[in-house]
């Protein structure tokens, strides 16, 4: 049993790096309501799952009214549930194998830009040598490291997904405070001019009147 320790090792080992998928989200943009499905294929797995809502179609739009989410399971029941949420991370245990949907509702009047991951934590080597007592305590740990590098991966993934927002709401933040001091400045002007013409043709009355 010991002799093959070594190379039962490696295998584990090596699938626990070829079970790794890298972490990606999609992007996309909603109106109203979309929804997407995430199948779950084994009982008892962790779903992790995060959004950021990155930025509206309009530039002076900074409302933080944020979205909706609404998880439920292969049987339609109610998993999860988030209302006016601009950004947010979550996890749960799927107590039942199936389809899982994810369904976001947006009640601004702007189309708001959503970046959205998805991920489930499972060790399937952990499955096939449960009974397995000699290889328990390894399993046990190459599958907390296996979650642990999946979390890395999804908080660098949200994280990379936070910067963006918060670079583009500086950016417009910026164009709108530039706009907002050349409409001031302009304002001023016109006070300006407006307050010499109007002196011009005060002093052009009073002229007029004392020449009579």
């Amino acid at each position: 049993m010991d002799s093959q320790a070594p190379g039962y090792m490696l295998t584990v080992v090596l699938g626990l790096f070829l079970s790794l998928h890298a972490v990606s989200g999609i992007r996309f943009m909603i109106d109203r309501e979309d929804c997407f499905s995430h199948d779950v294929q084994y009982e008892g797995d962790t779903v992790h799952a995060s959004f950021v809502v990155i930025k509206s179609d309009s530039s002076w739009h900074y409302s933080q009214e944020g979205v909706d989410l609404v998880v439920k399971g292969p049987s339609g029941e109610q998993i999860q549930d988030f209302h006016d949420k601009i950004s947010e991370k979550f996890e749960f245990v799927a107590h039942h194998k199936g389809v899982h949907r994810f369904c976001f509702t947006n009640k601004s009047p702007y189309h708001e830009t959503i970046d959205f991951d998805v991920h489930v934590g499972h060790f399937t080597f952990y499955d096939q040598h449960a009974k397995d007592e000699h290889f328990n305590p390894l399993l046990e740990q190459i599958g907390k490291l296996e979650e642990a590098l999946y979390n890395i991966q999804f908080e660098q993934h949200w994280l990379e997904a936070e910067t963006e927002r918060q670079a583009i709401v500086n950016d417009a933040m910026s164009r709108r405070a530039v706009h907002k001091a050349f409409f001031e400045s302009a304002a001023l002007i016109g006070a300006s001019v407006l307050q010499v013409y109007l002196l011009r043709r005060l002093f052009e009355r009073k002229l007029g009147i004392s020449r009579v």
